[in-house]
């Protein structure tokens, strides 16, 4: 089993570049599907959820060519399968993003249901319920989702009870080719949504509002292939934050964009971190000691994300005075809970509210990464610590995190990726 090792203590200095976003790029490359034309994606980062999502397409039938370096050309144009491989969609979530494009393009698609982190329900059911508004027939099981639009798909008004981001993107993708106008009210807000609907645009879509609770979509009969930069990943950006704010340090967060980290920024700022934003990036300034406690509450975008619950919250263990964390997202948010005790944490659990009553220092231990954003958390906390920490079940940190350790070492951090 890889495990990573991370003796705690070393300062953090100089500069590191965020990766393009995850939650950005995986929509992104489902879109292709929708083009007759080759689509070039650039700047695409080496994850592992970036090569599932790939698999899944190349199994409906899309060729794809890696140009050396991060540029992938997806074509779809020979685009044959509609039956997703259950095999591939069961390891992420995001396989089922390929249902809108493949109910777009070939009015017909059979998807599993998805896996991915355990952190919750996250049901499909929002995104089943606008296709089934845009005219779609929908047959599911214990097991998978076939859905069929024998007479295309029509535009429609459609209302999200949540703003998922995951159903605005399917919804958006599905509506792009279908006949007349849909209307998308309490869309999600996120800057993933303002991205792929740049992308859809480039492709030759008409999308208007992406980035407000309000998209209007007016279809078109086909899209085309078209080159695209994916946006920075904000939650990667605000991991190196939350790193140098606890193990101390001086670090510039190089293609971090600063609007898109307003709550992280400002949580941070109270707590007696010093953030500096620039054009080009994100300086965090910190000694690691007499931090401040600080309450936060998970939101929709513009809200705190909850992709950044874990890693704040780890951040708190070693402020000083008593912080909560309210998570309202996802309702099982709190594994990392249990991993952080190990290393000392004092945490108390009520229902979706978290109680932390900060500690002088953390201290290493043996723990594993429960999901994606855990992982994170355990690594800033690590960094942080007093003494070795070992943390085992990797893949899910591979998820989400481009050259996580190389990113870290070059700052100065002592951490190691070992075979045990």
């Amino acid at each position: 089993m890889e495990k990573l090792v991370i003796n705690g203590g070393n300062r953090l200095e100089g500069r590191v570049r965020v990766s393009s976003a995850k939650n950005a790029v995986l929509p992104i490359i489902a879109a292709t599907l929708l083009a007759s034309t080759p689509s070039k994606l650039l700047e695409i980062p080496n994850l592992e959820d970036v090569g599932t999502i790939s698999q899944v397409i190349e199994a409906l039938g899309v060729k794809i060519t890696r140009n050396g370096g991060d540029e992938i050309i997806f074509d779809a144009s020979m685009l044959t399968a509609t039956e997703a491989p259950n095999e591939l969609v069961r390891k992420m979530r995001a396989s089922f993003l390929v249902m809108g494009p493949l109910l777009a393009r070939k009015g017909e698609a059979k998807i599993s249901l998805p896996g991915g982190c355990a952190i919750g329900a996250r049901p499909i059911d929002l995104h089943l319920k606008a296709f089934e508004a845009l005219g779609a027939e929908i047959e599911s099981t214990e097991e998978y989702v076939c859905a069929k639009a024998p007479n295309g798909l029509k535009g429609t008004e459609i209302y999200l009870d949540f703003p998922s981001v995951g159903a605005t993107e399917n919804v958006m993708m599905a509506a792009s080719m279908a006949e007349g106008k849909t209307i998308i009210e309490n869309a999600a807000e996120e800057p993933e949504i303002v991205d792929l609907a740049t992308f859809l645009n480039a492709m030759g879509a008409n999308i208007r509002g992406a980035g407000t609770n309000v998209i209007r979509i007016e279809g078109v009969p086909s899209l085309h292939g078209a080159i695209h930069t994916v946006i920075p990943d904000r939650i990667e950006a605000g991991t190196y934050l939350i790193a140098t704010a606890m193990a101390g340090g001086d670090v510039f967060v190089e293609n971090a964009l600063p609007e898109h980290l307003k709550p992280v920024v400002a949580k941070l700022k109270e707590a007696g971190v010093t953030v500096e934003e620039e054009i080009d990036g994100i300086r965090v300034v910190s000694s690691g000691k007499e931090l401040k406690a600080v309450d936060i509450k998970t939101l929709p975008y513009p809200g705190f994300p909850t992709d950044m619950q874990a890693q704040f919250m780890a951040f708190t263990t070693i402020a000083e005075g008593t912080s909560t964390v309210t998570e309202t997202v996802f309702e099982n948010r709190f594994m990392h809970v249990a991993e952080l005790r190990k290393m000392g944490a004092h945490i108390d659990i009520d229902n979706r509210q978290a109680i932390v009553a900060g500690v002088p220092s953390l201290h290493g231990a043996d723990v594993n990464a429960t999901d994606l954003r855990a992982g994170a958390a355990l690594v800033c906390a690590a960094l942080a610590a007093e003494g070795t920490t070992k943390i085992g079940r990797l893949h899910h940190i591979d998820r989400g995190y481009d050259d996580f350790v190389g990113k870290l070492k070059r700052l100065g951090a002592d951490i190691v990726r070992i075979d045990e």
